[in-house]
Parts: C-alpha cells; structure tokens; sequence
C-alpha cells in the first residue's frame, strides 16, 4: 500500500472542496490498477462522489441545512452554533471513499468528483489520507 496526506483549507463556511486533481496526480504517480482509499479524519467532514460545479454541491449543502439545522437543538454544543450537527454529519457523508483505479486512472463516472464535505466553520485545515492499494 502507498499511502500520502494531502491538507486541504476548507475556509470559514461551509463547503464541498473538490480533490480530484490531488486523488489523479497521487494515482498517476503510482501507476497501475489497485483502488483509491480517501479518508479525512475528522470527526466533523466527511467525502463524498458527487457531480460538481452545476449546482448539485449547493443542492447537498441546501440539503444537509435542512437535515441539519444551525441551531441550538444539539447536545454536543461548543464552538459555534450548531456545531453538533457537524458530529453527526458523518453518519450521512462517511469520511472515507473507495475509487476503482485501472491504469494509473481514477474510473470516475461522467460527472462525478472527489470532494471534502465540511460542516465545521471552526475548523479551516483538514488533512485527508490518499492510500493505493494494489496487488
């Protein structure tokens, strides 16, 4: 298995940051057919393939708005405002992906994208595990 940490700064809102480009050069260094692994730990973001940049990315933050509400209902409640629900986010988005690699390729579909899902305004850096594995 090889495996690298890439940090991601997923600014002060709340967001879906794409890393594909990141997830194809570390394949491509590597070459040849295995899977991609993408864990981000933390207890508050989570990964997720996802069709990007047409709106679908807005659609799933509008979403987990309203599952998740900012407000003063959660338990876990330090930082800022609703912060709990960030714990729970992970349940719905797991943080970690498996993508097929044949040829030192990711075989993503069409439209579909790599991409960090963070709740957490508290938490600007991210750091996310890539590992290949490969026979």
């Amino acid at each position: 298995m090889k495996s690298q940490i890439i940090s991601v700064t997923t600014g002060s809102r709340e967001t879906v940051h794409d890393i594909t480009s990141a997830c194809e050069a570390f394949v491509r260094s590597l070459g040849g057919d295995g899977l991609l692994h993408v864990f981000v730990p933390h207890a508050t973001a989570g990964v997720a393939l996802i069709e990007l940049g047409s709106g679908s990315d807005d659609d799933l933050l509008a979403t987990l708005g309203d599952l998740l509400p900012a407000d003063d209902r959660w338990r876990h409640a330090h930082g800022s405002r609703g912060h709990g629900r960030s714990h729970v986010m992970p349940a719905l988005i797991p943080p970690y992906a498996i993508v097929p690699v044949l040829g030192g390729r990711l075989e993503l579909g069409t439209w579909q994208s790599i991409a960090i899902v963070d709740l957490n305004v508290d938490n600007r850096e991210r750091q996310v595990r890539l590992s290949f594995l490969s026979d």
